[in-house]
């Protein structure tokens, strides 16, 4: 194992003082509005929405996961990844013109104009829930264990550091200070990746060395439907639903879009970031198979881990690897700070307070974003309590929360008999089962009582359960709007913005 040297270290703490420097440079305006600071003024062109949305789509649990799941099981994971680039032009589209032609600060502020505010109160509720216990876990895990094994520091000073170090400029300037660091952050960690990508190659003797090494198995991506992880029918009819949910309806990704100078920027932003998704497969994944064919031991999330704190990189070139990851950690977390700080904020506050300033607006924003800040430093000692498969492990969790919310937006716009009382049923049953398996998977199965249909209940792949759930959930919504019709569509009418 590899020491870092002294210049790679310079080189990670060049990067905290750049990336700090262009964070509080874009918090230098004094008086922010509502829109300048949890939407950047509605201004930001497509070449930045198009690197801030990548850049919060990759995280730790990316270098970690998706290597893990490389090491593990080759490259089975690539259709589920490759798949986001239709959803990313479906989001661009169709979906981003309604949002912005409506003139919404968050997504469950769309549900309301469509339904009414109990649909609005718990898409909120359920996201804020969601981005806690499992988007700022899994990225403090992913990147906790990653920067202890690289750097040898304590899982939880390394995630500390990292949460500190974002909020300081997510409070300050909010959304423009994240967006504009995140193009920085994005350079240096696909930067990064391609170096450890090109490096462990060369190492391994290339493409065909690594064919050579490991089993045949490995560069297969159709597998069969009884496969664990990744069936092919999961592959086809679960995974779009996961991600529509994702790309098209989640405020973590959705508030850049909303920041789009205009459609044509929404569009063409959208697309740059699904031309970047072609990436994460080779910069991500070959690691892992390049990790498990040089270190055999080196299996699932240890992969990455051990390939980078291996000797195949020179001095230098290993303080921007590190430091990329470390970009990656900060730009996940400074996302989710904003979307969490943004929906407290215009879904709960200003829906109790609707004649605050704002003055008032940004002052509870920051006061949020501060909470939220706190929340994820207390949830830090959990961390060691998340299941090892982190890649996995967060597509599974949001298999059994995405096809209601999933159902409500897709029938909610092109089904026009959907009245709030089926949204709300639909949601909150849906949004049952999906509690209730997680909840029997955490259990072990020896209480289960050996019922043969709550064993299937569990045991049925989470891809599966996803497009089952999601049929269920449209099903209730239908059956419930139609026993109980209104004579008129309820709410607004979406026709006036499609």
């Amino acid at each position: 194992m590899a020491a870092l040297s002294l210049l790679d270290n310079i080189i990670i703490l060049f990067y905290f003082i750049i990336v700090l420097g262009i964070g509080l440079y874009f918090s230098r305006k004094r008086d922010h509005s509502s829109t300048d600071y949890f939407l950047a003024g509605r201004n930001i062109g497509w070449v930045a929405l198009g690197i801030s949305l990548f850049a919060t789509n990759i995280s730790s649990e990316h270098f970690v996961g998706l290597a893990g799941s490389g090491a593990s099981r080759g490259i089975a994971v690539a259709p589920f990844e490759w798949m986001a680039i239709f959803i990313l032009i479906i989001l661009g589209y169709v979906i981003a013109p309604v949002y912005i032609k409506a003139g919404v600060y968050t997504v469950p502020e769309f549900l309301e104009k469509r339904f009414d505010k109990r649909t609005r109160l718990y898409l909120t509720s359920l996201s804020i829930i969601v981005y806690i216990f499992t988007k700022t876990s899994i990225t403090l895990f992913a990147g906790g264990l990653l920067l202890h094994e690289v750097l040898d520091w304590d899982i939880y000073t390394s995630t500390l550091v990292m949460v500190l170090l974002t909020g300081l400029y997510t409070v300050i300037g909010g959304l423009k200070a994240v967006i504009y660091t995140q193009i920085f952050q994005a350079i240096f960690f696909l930067g990064g990746a391609i170096l450890l990508t090109v490096f462990g190659l060369r190492e391994v003797g290339g493409l065909h060395g690594l064919y050579a090494k490991l089993p045949a198995d490995y560069f297969t991506m159709i597998k069969p439907v009884s496969d664990p992880d990744f069936p092919w029918t999961g592959i086809l009819f679960g995974a779009p639903i996961i991600g529509f949910w994702y790309w098209c309806t989640d405020q973590y990704i959705v508030q850049r879009v909303l920041s789009a100078r205009s459609v044509k920027d929404a569009r063409r932003g959208t697309l740059l970031t699904a031309f970047l998704k072609i990436l994460p497969v080779f910069v991500f994944v070959i690691p892992g198979l390049v990790a498990v064919a040089l270190f055999p031991g080196a299996n699932g999330d240890q992969a990455y881990p051990f390939l980078l704190n291996s000797r195949i990189l020179p001095v230098g070139i290993k303080g921007l690897v590190v430091a990329g990851v470390m970009a990656a950690i900060m730009s996940s977390l400074a996302s989710v700070f904003t979307s969490a700080s943004t929906l407290f904020t215009m879904d709960l506050y200003r829906s109790f307070k609707p004649g605050a300033s704002e003055r008032k607006l940004v002052l509870v924003g920051r006061l949020a974003t501060t909470v939220i800040v706190v929340c994820a430093i207390l949830w830090v000692p959990m961390i060691k309590y998340i299941s090892s498969e982190i890649y996995i492990y967060l597509q599974s969790i949001q298999a059994y929360v995405s096809p209601p919310i999933a159902a409500v937006f897709i029938l909610g716009v092109y089904y026009k008999k959907i009245n709030s009382r089926g949204a709300i049923w639909g949601l909150m049953i849906g949004g049952f089962f999906g509690l209730l398996r997680l909840i029997l998977e955490l259990i072990s199965k020896e209480y289960t009582g050996g019922i043969a249909a709550i064993s299937w209940f569990v045991d049925v792949n989470y891809l599966h359960f996803a497009a089952i759930l999601f049929l269920f959930s449209s099903a209730v919504m239908v059956l419930v709007s139609h026993l109980f019709a209104v004579p008129v569509l309820e709410r607004e009418s979406l026709e006036r913005y499609t």
